[in-house]
């Protein structure tokens, strides 16, 4: 009998930040170099201001998520990012990292949480995918990533 794989949403810590850069190679997210800058007040100082997430499988990292408190807001939260090796998207593992998200922003009494992406085709699985986890399409500001590429943003109250 084959052994099924155990998946782990948890907090990221510096150790992961190798196998992050792998799936930031592989999903094109953003450039790999960025990420150490983008993790250090979170990893050094622990603030209340940002949520990184990070999912593993059968100990090895897979995919993580980051979320910011929006300021001058009562309780709204922006997922700037997510991402799942494309060996492992479809499965759930995005799903169970917006899933934890949700949770920890409802233990700490928050309100909103957002997300941007791309009105591009490139991005119809992207918007099929917040769509499934109940995220309601919220604005469109066409021409906002560049010429022809809208900015769609999504919504969900929490």
């Amino acid at each position: 009998m084959k052994k099924q794989p155990t998946t782990k949403v948890r907090a990221t810590c510096s150790a992961d930040v190798p196998a992050l850069q792998r799936v930031l190679d592989d999903t094109e997210l953003f450039p790999r170099e960025m990420l150490p800058d983008m993790l250090r007040s979170f990893l050094t100082e622990k603030t209340n201001g940002e949520i990184w997430l990070t999912c593993e499988i059968d100990g090895e990292a897979v995919g993580f998520c980051y979320a910011v408190l929006e300021e001058l807001t009562d309780g709204t939260w922006n997922m700037l990012a997510i991402a799942v090796l494309s060996s492992n998207q479809g499965g759930g593992i995005g799903s169970d990292l917006v899933g934890k998200l949700e949770d920890s922003l409802r233990e700490r009494k928050q309100r909103l949480l957002i997300v941007d992406t791309s009105g591009t085709d490139r991005y119809a699985r992207t918007r099929s995918f917040y769509r499934k986890n109940g995220y309601q399409d919220e604005a469109r500001i066409r021409d906002y990533w560049a010429s022809g590429d809208d900015k769609v943003v999504f919504r969900k109250a929490l």
